[in-house]
């Protein structure tokens, strides 16, 4: 375990709440979560007073929001408030349309790159350093970035995305068992085997 950085205790998965979401681009944080859950073999609870779902494992508690995503932070910090955990042991995951689709990048801390979910952690919070997993679900076109980031995956990118879930999935589990650090040196680096290959197709 790297002891220098601090025991990650709280996973924060980012989306919007609700049927009409589900697999869009903005909700891939709360798939990754998902897949921790089942992994883990634990159920998801509605807490209205904390406006959240929640999960409790012997490895972490896990976190999706059910307000909307500009106010992300505020159930975060009630659930990190009521267990007594430290921004700097919650790891907020997120999605990232600067990073190409299959792309993770850890951080211990840093700015908001533009995303309204975790600028409320931050706001919340009072800290920007706050660990953050961000995944990548490709870049938006130059206008309509928003239908993009609400809208959801290309068939052809599913295969894609079900590889980089799992793979984030792995990185949590690598920065509570080994630490932040030790994440951050295996799962940053490109992932060249599950790059799709561009180009006409052969016939």
């Amino acid at each position: 375990m790297d002891e220098t950085t601090p025991q990650i205790r709280l996973i924060a998965g980012l989306g919007n709440s609700g049927d009409e979401y589900k697999g869009t681009r903005h909700n891939i944080g709360f798939e990754v979560v998902d897949r921790l859950a089942a992994e883990w073999g634990v159920s998801w609870q509605h807490s209205k007073s904390w406006h959240a779902l929640w999960a409790k494992s012997e490895k972490a508690i896990l976190v999706k929001p059910t307000s909307y995503m500009n106010r992300s932070g505020e159930p975060i910090q009630a659930v990190a408030s009521f267990y007594k955990i430290e921004p700097a042991e919650t790891l907020v995951v997120l999605d990232d349309m600067v990073l190409e689709l299959g792309r993770l990048r850890i951080r211990p801390d840093g700015g908001t790159g533009g995303h309204n979910g975790l600028e409320s952690v931050i706001v919340q919070t009072g800290t920007e350093e706050i660990p953050r997993l961000r995944v990548g679900i490709g870049a938006a076109p130059r206008e309509g970035a928003v239908d993009y980031v609400l809208g959801r995956f290309f068939e052809e990118e599913r295969p894609l995305v079900e590889k980089t879930i799992a793979r984030a999935a792995e990185a949590v589990k690598c920065a509570i068992d080994n630490g932040l650090l030790s994440a951050m040196n295996q799962f940053n680096k490109n992932p060249e085997p599950d790059r799709p290959k561009s180009g006409p197709k052969e016939s």
